[in-house]
Parts: structure tokens; sequence; C-alpha cells
């Protein structure tokens, strides 16, 4: 049987590591652009909202992290388990968002602007049960601002024991 050169060898080897490595990156990638949530729709007052729906403490934790982009009128809901001061980071965040902290009974409690890969934490300025992310000024540009009434987040409301 032929000896194989040390050249042949590393050559081999490196080839083969090559591959698995583009294979990790590949699927390491493949992961980062998570597919869209299940979505519902959403009214602040004539504007409709298609928002993605991150109710479980996994889909909370990703949001919209690695996303290039959000078509306009759509954005993300999240959903709390109790009415809280909740914050909001731009951790792993790639677009510029403004996020809309909403009490129970559906108004909009405080927005703020937040800028991507920052870690900075924007919290509600009182209880809020939901948060919903936009493009950046998508609330500004329609004159939603706090006090609004976001409809169609009764299906969400916890129920009665």
């Amino acid at each position: 049987m032929p000896q194989q050169s040390s050249f042949s060898r590393f050559f081999s080897s490196a080839g083969q590591g090559a591959v698995f490595a583009g294979l990790i990156v590949w699927i390491a990638s493949a992961s980062a652009q998570q597919p869209p949530l299940p979505a519902v729709a959403l009214n602040a007052g004539i504007h409709v909202i298609q928002a993605e729906v991150a109710g479980t403490p996994a889909t909370r934790s990703q949001g919209l992290m690695q996303r290039k982009s959000m078509s306009q009128g759509a954005g993300m809901l999240f959903l709390f388990d109790e009415s809280a001061a909740h914050c909001m980071w731009m951790k792993n965040t790639l677009i510029p968002l403004s996020v809309a902290f909403i009490d129970e009974r559906g108004q909009i409690v405080n927005i703020a602007d937040m800028q991507p890969l920052d870690e900075t934490s924007h919290c509600a300025s009182r209880p809020a049960r939901y948060a919903l992310e936009m493009n950046q000024g998508w609330f500004k540009k329609r004159g939603i601002a706090p006090g609004t009434l976001i409809q169609g987040l009764e299906r969400f409301a916890p129920r009665p024991r």
C-alpha cells in the first residue's frame, strides 16, 4: 500500500476540516435567522399591525435578534405573565426599534426608541402586561402616543379563575 506524503495527509485533513467548519457556520447562520412566529392582527386606531407573538420565555428571550429588516406594519408583541415594570434591550438586534409598553387594558404606557446592538435597558414607566416592538419611528409617524388603545389584545387577557 503506498504511503501518503506529509503534504497529502495535511491537505486531506485540512480539506475535511474546512468542510466541517463550513457546515458549522452554515448551520449557525441558518439557525440565527429564526423563522417568523405566529402573528396576530392588532389595531392602533386605523392602523393595522401584523404582530408576531412572543409568549414563552424562549421566544421573548430571542425576540427580533439577528433579523436584518422588518416590514412596515409588522412588529413583535411580547406577552408577559404579569403586569410589571418590564424592560427591553437590543442585544444582538440589528434593526432600530421603538417599543410601546402596554398595560393590561391595552393602553400604551410609554414608548422608547432603541438602537441596534445597544444593551441599555428601556423600561415601562408603570406596570405593563405587553410590549410591542415596531420599526423605529413607526408610532411617532402615525401620531400614536401614550394613552392610545391597542385593540386585539383582549384575546391574551388572563382568564378569571
